[in-house]
């Protein structure tokens, strides 16, 4: 075993060496935290560097994640709730299936103030999957049913351009939508349907 040479006192650093670099270390970590590490993780940018290197872009997004997370834990529950990573590649997954699976494709023009009614004959607790897309403008629609007394609003809105969706019947009859065109032009809907229906009812 070797014992290792001790050094000279003329080698080693004096305290205003090792000052100066404790100094310098501080400050390279002040500079890291504020340009880098900031931006990157809470989108907050003081000297700008941040947003040069896109860091901010960055810290935006997962501030804006985590507080999507948190809402969501908030709605639905800790354990129970899945991850926005989760639902996202459930909405992909349910929308492809659907988009294979569709039953009906109806396409139809409504010229400026005019309206129509598409409803499918439903029986009580069968269900139905749609989507819809509007060129040319946007449109109103009501989707709606009534029946025996007893009436039901799925969903609703004005100056709309797409849809989607899906719903059961908590009464049997005819359930559907009322669209009308309020602008200037006319507009083409495409309107696809899969579910537990008999038939496609269009009124005017």
């Amino acid at each position: 075993m070797h014992n290792a040479p001790k050094p000279n006192i003329e080698d080693l650093p004096t305290k205003a060496q090792l000052r100066r670099s404790s100094i310098i270390a501080g400050m390279g970590a002040v500079f890291i935290g504020v340009c880098v590490y900031l931006p990157a993780e809470y989108g907050t940018d003081p000297t700008g560097v941040g947003n040069i290197l896109g860091l901010t872009e960055m810290g935006e997004i997962k501030q804006q994640l985590a507080a999507e997370a948190a809402a969501d834990e908030l709605l639905h529950g800790g354990d129970e709730s899945s991850s926005l990573m989760n639902d996202t590649f459930g909405l992909f997954v349910s929308t492809a299936h659907a988009q294979e699976a569709w039953t009906d494709e109806i396409t139809f023009t409504l010229e400026p103030g005019a309206s129509t009614e598409i409803k499918a004959t439903m029986e009580e607790g069968a269900t139905m999957t749609y989507a819809w897309s509007a060129t040319g403008g946007r449109i109103n629609f009501d989707l709606h049913a009534h029946a025996g007394g007893e009436d039901v609003t799925y969903e609703r809105g004005r100056g709309q351009t797409s849809g989607e969706g899906s719903f059961e019947t908590p009464f049997a009859g005819d359930h559907g939508w009322f669209w009308r065109n309020r602008d200037d032009a006319d507009i083409t809907v495409t309107l696809q349907l899969s579910g537990d229906y008999s038939e496609i009812v269009r009124s005017e």
